[in-house]
């Protein structure tokens, strides 16, 4: 087994949180706002770029963010959205690292993606590095169970990670889509989930679980946890063999905060809430959650609710605050009383994004995201595939 590769991004803060794989202080408070003179500056260089530049901001950004995209949603749907925009030359993606790789790989090469902060990575996607995921595959070839194996890449990865499930003939998901993933996945490799196929599901391993025991019915004994930083991931090769979901030890630094004390916690202090979690979450707690999904879902269900709804929420805090300003005729409320924003997200802020959009005014372009053709072209195979799915091609 090779050196394990330095992780390539840091996340803000400089405390350790023992529950997850990286620390990650969460004072409960953003800075201040930016200074109103950016807020003018930011709308001065949009109004002289014009179409030339499309602006895409995921739901977790910051409001002062948000005021200047021209459209938001979750990762996937904003690539396909700058794909659809090829009069844009640049698109400027105010999200994280590997949100704006699959735009450069959706979009075409006359084409520039800029991520205003190249630094805002994500905690999830820099547990699974290529190093450790092709020690992985190697050592399931060694083990005899390779050839029963497909896998399947959560959209939150990095190209390479989507680039080695196209090599290998799998598919990649998002938090929509993962029931179908896995569906497609388990038939290819050994003819559905009462067969002998197995999946590598990576790097979110509760998503994986998740959609494996809630939406297809199976068992959590089916399911073991790879961990990269251990020998053959700290498996024997008879758990391998019996396993048919080889979850990698990964995970959202913000939505693997939420407890089931917490669950309990909002239970007993408001009088018919209704619990809704992203499926990111801990088994634990989407088990006891009233509403589970993606965090489009999230946003639908709370929209269609009923004036006078209680809600607690458990996704990234930007957007449980912004839901509560659009909808004040329901209570919404963050899950997690200790409360953590995705530091990697906002690290895209107002400055960031005003010094990438002046840059572009005066004919430069700063942090552009560049995908190697070859990796390009091996993970668009594995979205394609992804796309290609019965019933799967739009929803993220």
């Amino acid at each position: 087994m090779s050196t394990t590769a330095p992780l390539p991004l840091l996340v803000l803060g400089t405390g350790r949180d023992l529950a997850t794989e990286r620390g990650v202080e969460c004072p409960g408070e953003l800075p201040a706002p930016s200074d109103p003179g950016l807020v003018e500056r930011a709308r001065a260089a949009r109004a002289t770029l014009g179409d030339a530049v499309f602006v895409l901001g995921h739901h977790y950004q910051r409001d002062e963010v948000i005021e200047f995209a021209d459209v938001t949603g979750d990762s996937f749907k904003l690539a396909k959205d700058a794909a659809a925009r090829p009069d844009a030359a640049t698109i400027v993606f105010c999200g994280v690292h590997f949100m704006a790789e699959s735009a450069d790989i959706l979009t075409s090469d006359a084409q520039t993606v800029v991520l205003p902060d190249l630094a805002a990575g994500c905690s999830m996607a820099d547990m699974a590095a290529i190093s450790q995921v092709e020690d992985c595959w190697d050592d399931l070839v060694d083990a005899g169970v390779a050839e029963e194996v497909v896998p399947v890449t959560y959209m939150n990865s990095a190209a390479s990670i989507k680039a080695f499930t196209g090599r290998h003939a799998g598919t990649v998901c998002t938090s929509s889509n993962a029931r179908t993933a896995l569906s497609w996945a388990m038939d290819k490799a050994g003819g559905g989930r009462d067969g002998a196929g197995k999946v590598l599901f990576l790097p979110d391993q509760h998503l994986g679980r998740n959609t494996w025991v809630r939406e297809l019915g199976g068992s959590l004994t089916d399911c073991v946890v790879w961990d990269p930083h251990k020998e053959r991931g700290g498996l024997t090769v008879e758990q391998l063999q019996a396993a048919r979901m080889i979850l990698w030890r990964g995970h959202c630094s913000v939505h693997g905060r939420f407890s089931v004390a917490a669950v309990e916690a909002a239970r007993r202090e408001i009088p018919g809430v209704r619990v809704i979690v992203h499926p990111e979450c801990q088994h634990e707690v989407v088990e006891l959650a009233d509403e589970v999904g993606s965090t489009e879902k999230i946003i639908r269900t709370i929209a269609a609710a009923p004036a006078g709804t209680s809600w607690v929420v458990g996704t990234e805090l930007n957007l449980v605050r912004r839901l509560a300003r659009q909808f004040p005729e329901q209570r919404i409320a963050f899950l997690e009383k200790n409360v953590c924003y995705c530091s990697t997200m906002n690290r895209i802020d107002l400055p960031h994004l005003v010094w990438a959009l002046e840059s572009l005014v005066q004919g430069r372009v700063v942090n552009p995201v560049r995908v190697d053709p070859e990796v390009a072209a091996q993970a668009r195979a594995a979205l394609d595939q992804m796309l290609a799915l019965p019933g799967e091609t739009s929803r993220d």
